[in-house]
């Protein structure tokens, strides 16, 4: 379903027009109903891959400086205006990692997820039924009363999980799910990850997870790509890769993985690769 070939993207500078390099070569692949899970510390380039698959990425500063990026075998990088609105929110969903911020917060919950249907569904008639059934999925308590709530009303889990019902009231091929549990406690991290496995089974559709933490993706993700300063720098089975990763950069992060009972001071950490 989702093809990236090569990709390389850059940044341009305000001051003198330099581009510095996010994406040095990026090469992935997603199959239709699987999931991909990419993994990185901050500033590895997750969330630049993934906004630059819909083009979301403003340009400039943003630059494409080669590579393809393939979805059903049409490329993004020469799509137009039109298709991509198409696409982008229909086709392709996110689930972005600050609900705060990502949801709107002068209108209520009703009507940011009226809007996406509307937009992209447009046979549907009964919006309200639509919404509640969708809220009710993800796991809102009482989805009919929180239809005129503001996102302020709702704890941050409820946000998320009005983020990820305003997603797939789209019905989206491919849900793009970016630190979908950023801030939640590990209680409702569970609840939420495992809701979008049932749905995602549901539905049948394929997600790229992106994440910093490689103890959440197991059981969840049948693929992994390990982003490292702009490139990927190992990529496989999940299940392969925690069992015997390759890169020392897999090794470092796998090592900080919090377990019960070690009472070490200090992380393991890595030189300059």
């Amino acid at each position: 379903m989702l093809k990236i070939e090569h990709l390389q993207l850059g940044f341009t500078s305000p001051t003198d027009g330099a581009i510095t390099p996010a994406l040095k070569g990026v090469s992935l692949e997603l199959a239709k109903g699987e999931t991909l899970a990419i993994v990185g510390e901050s500033g590895s380039g997750k969330s630049v891959t993934a906004l630059a698959i819909t083009r979301l990425l403003p340009t400039p500063p943003a630059v494409y400086q080669g590579g393809r990026i393939l979805f059903e075998g049409h490329d993004m990088l020469t799509a137009t205006d039109a298709e991509l609105r198409k696409i982008r929110g229909g086709r392709i969903a996110y689930v972005f990692q600050e609900p705060s911020t990502s949801l709107n917060p002068v209108y209520t919950i009703r009507s940011q997820i009226a809007e996406m249907i509307t937009l992209h569904r447009p046979d549907v008639t009964d919006i309200d039924g639509e919404i509640i059934r969708w809220l009710d999925a993800v796991g809102i308590i009482d989805p009919k009363g929180r239809l005129h709530a503001y996102p302020h009303q709702l704890s941050g889990g409820m946000q998320q999980r009005v983020m990820i019902a305003m997603a797939l009231s789209a019905r989206p091929d491919l849900l793009i799910a970016d630190e979908p549990t950023t801030a939640l406690d590990v209680t409702i991290q569970k609840q939420i990850l495992d809701k979008l496995r049932e749905l995602q089974r549901d539905l049948g559709m394929a997600v790229l997870l992106i994440t910093h933490n490689f103890a959440i993706i197991k059981g969840l993700a049948r693929h992994v790509a390990v982003m490292y300063r702009g490139e990927v720098v190992e990529y496989g089975e999940t299940e392969q890769v925690l069992r015997n990763p390759v890169h020392p950069y897999t090794k470092a992060l796998i090592a900080c993985i919090p377990r019960l009972g070690d009472h070490r001071r200090r992380l393991p950490t890595i030189g300059e690769l």
